[in-house]
């Protein structure tokens, strides 16, 4: 081996080393602050309001330890079952109906010949994802008028007899909310699954296409395995934006409660706003089923990155 081969393959060895601890430096620095933020204002107010839920807390020092006494209190609660039982039904109905159909919508916009046609569809059902809430709320609200709305006038014209007071009548109440809701996630969610949908070698569909595969069995035995991870990720954000979301009950019930009222609503406007006991109990409550589906998730997510199925 001749000198400079050498030489110069220590000076590509240096320069790399060198390289690779600039990035490193940059990852640090740059991370640094964020994570700091994170733990101060997210990672330490969970552990404090777990430890202090097994307190009898006021605000001041020395508040006695009472175990499980404010869990039992919020389970003899109706309003609090009664708002569990909302939000679950809620997330569990919304996060179905996301995936179902964005993934319809995301599959026949990815069928469309001309890439002018995808991206123009793509965009335009991403709109809804940048509206502020309160101004899609409003809009709802005007359709959802049981006199002059849009959606009781268009079916009264395919022949019901009488309009439907949607936002107070107990079978329908829910179910508005969730049309808001999807209306409002269905775009964001469009977009991850499509680029799902671009990551799949055209090599599998044409090969589905020449076993003579339709397109109902090439989605589930191509398409579909090899979106999981995908789904998982749409699954995790719509449930997480669900089980928190205050905004969307709040301006489209205004404050009502019963059949709609969920439990960060209620953690927010009643009696748990001012006795300390019981919201940090509510809050852990809240915080398990969402971190067991965020493992469950996780878990499909990975595997997806690990495959290349999901970028990282």
């Amino acid at each position: 081996m001749s000198p400079l081969k050498l030489i110069g393959g220590v000076a590509v060895e240096k320069k790399t080393s060198r390289l690779k601890r600039l990035q490193r430096r940059f990852i640090v620095c740059g991370l640094t602050p964020i994570m700091l933020l994170f733990f101060i204002f997210s990672v330490v107010p969970i552990i404090f309001s777990i430890v202090m839920s097994f307190y009898n807390y006021n605000g001041f020092p020395g508040a006695p330890f009472v175990g499980l006494a404010n869990y039992k209190m919020l389970f003899q609660d109706p309003e609090f079952l009664g708002a569990l039982k909302n939000t679950v039904v809620f997330v569990l109905v919304a996060v179905v109906l996301n995936i179902c159909i964005s993934t319809f919508l995301a599959v026949l916009i990815k069928s469309l010949r001309k890439k002018g046609a995808r991206s123009f569809f793509r965009g335009w059902m991403f709109l809804p994802a940048v509206v502020p809430i309160v101004a899609v709320c409003y809009v709802w609200l005007i359709m959802f008028d049981p006199a002059n709305g849009v959606l009781n006038q268009a079916l009264m014209a395919l022949g019901m007899d009488h309009p439907i007071n949607w936002l107070n009548d107990p079978r329908t109440a829910l179910f508005s909310i969730v049309l808001v809701t999807l209306w409002c996630d269905l775009g964001y969610n469009l977009v991850i699954l499509m680029s799902g949908l671009d990551n799949i070698p055209n090599m599998f569909l044409e090969a589905a296409e020449i076993d003579g595969a339709s397109a109902w069995k090439t989605y589930w035995t191509v398409i579909f395995p090899m979106m999981k991870p995908m789904h998982a990720t749409v699954a995790v954000l719509t449930a997480l934006g669900t089980w928190n979301d205050v905004m969307t009950p709040l301006v489209i019930m205004s404050g009502t409660k019963g059949t709609t009222l969920p439990l960060a609503q209620l953690n927010f406007q009643t009696q748990f706003g001012t006795n300390y006991n019981l919201a940090f109990a509510s809050y852990l409550l809240a915080l398990i089923p969402i971190l067991i589906f965020y493992v469950i998730c996780q878990k499909q997510i990975l595997n997806g990155v690990a495959n290349g199925a999901v970028k990282g």
